[in-house]
């Protein structure tokens, strides 16, 4: 009965293919759809008829109109695609351009390929010098809150060491709530907050990033600077084993012939704190105008973790300690290549890119 019932199947559902192949226009197609797969389509009144046949011969009947059904359908679908495809085409061709004869530079040959800057080449090194050192990489937000860039950081409401960042706030919330964060430092707090939420301490990581502070670009300072922080936390922490992280990474990235010095310094969220040095590069220790006759340069701060840090994120001080470290990326990047101004990496001159393409 099934047989008798849907004898023309296939050959109607041909037919259906054939229609929808010779549809030229999404117009048309929409036109076309109810006859079909619509209410007055024949797939429509076979399916009405299954209701007169017997169970096992409606069983097979449905099975196979389910099969044409598809297989219609699927094709409508290719077909709507393939005509709206057709239309996006024929606007943009009629949107093109004709601009005539024009003489094509090699722009790959005057230009330069496309390549990294210094700075980002330099943080990629500094990455690679940590991982071996056994850290692992982590990223943090460039827009924070005032609890993450300062006050977790032991850094409350009109503490005097604020003065140390000239910040610009973001008109976002309350009035001086929302940051451009002034250092990577905030990362940190995620991260020790992840680590307690997640109980997965120690923490041995480093974070680079974009920082901003309102400074007066000199030969060694910009208004938007890259830095990079580390952060170990852990059982039975020294400031040993800070001193012999920071020169175990200067011998690594600046070679043999550099090494590092710790001078007492102050960090409100560092106790003890200590600002370290490196030999400067252009001048081998000698004194030039880059380290002010100096004989090093400045790279950044580092210390222990005060112990109201590790409280405001939730660590047992009594069971973990820590350090932590940070600098200039750009700075690195100035010892690195020997350049004595740090504006050379933001001014975008030719002669200076081409030499690092």
């Amino acid at each position: 009965m099934a047989d008798r019932s849907l004898e023309n199947l296939d050959e109607e559902t041909r037919k259906l293919l054939d229609a929808i192949a010779a549809s030229e226009t999404l117009e048309a197609l929409r036109d076309a759809e109810p006859s079909l797969v619509g209410k007055r389509s024949v797939l429509a009144a076979w399916q009405k008829s299954l209701g007169a046949m017997e169970p096992e011969a409606r069983r097979e009947a449905g099975t196979r109109l389910q099969e044409s059904r598809r297989r219609v359908q699927s094709a409508l679908e290719d077909r709507r695609q393939s005509l709206a495809k057709e239309d996006r085409d024929r606007v943009l061709l009629a949107d093109r351009l004709d601009l005539g004869d024009v003489v094509v530079r090699d722009v790959r040959a005057a230009l330069g390929a496309g390549h990294p800057s210094l700075v980002a080449v330099t943080q990629r090194e500094l990455e690679d010098v940590f991982v071996a050192m056994g850290f692992t990489v982590a990223e943090g937000p460039e827009v924070e809150t005032d609890w993450f860039n300062f006050e977790a950081l032991n850094i409350p409401p009109a503490h005097p060491s604020r003065g140390l960042w000239d910040t610009f706030y973001v008109d976002l919330g309350e009035p001086e709530t929302v940051v451009l964060r002034t250092h990577t430092s905030p990362t940190q707090i995620h991260l020790m907050e992840e680590a307690v939420a997640s109980d997965s301490l120690p923490i041995h990581s480093v974070m680079p990033g974009r920082c901003y502070r309102r400074d007066s670009p000199d030969a060694r300072h910009l208004a938007t600077f890259h830095q990079i922080e580390g952060l170990v936390v852990d059982e039975s922490m020294t400031f040993a084993d800070l001193a012999g992280v920071i020169e175990s990474f200067t011998r690594s990235y600046f070679g043999s012939g550099v090494t590092s010095r710790l001078r007492p310094g102050y960090f409100p969220f560092t106790e003890p704190s200590a600002e370290f040095e490196v030999t400067c590069t252009l001048c081998r220790g000698a004194g030039c105008r880059t380290c002010s006759h100096t004989g090093w340069i400045e790279l950044g701060g580092c210390g222990m973790l005060d112990q109201a840090v590790l409280e405001a994120v939730g660590i047992d001080g009594e069971r973990w300690s820590g350090f932590a470290f940070g600098f200039g990326i750009d700075r690195c990047a100035q010892m690195r290549h020997e350049l004595t101004d740090m504006r050379a990496l933001v001014e975008n001159d030719v002669r200076f890119l081409e030499q690092f393409s």
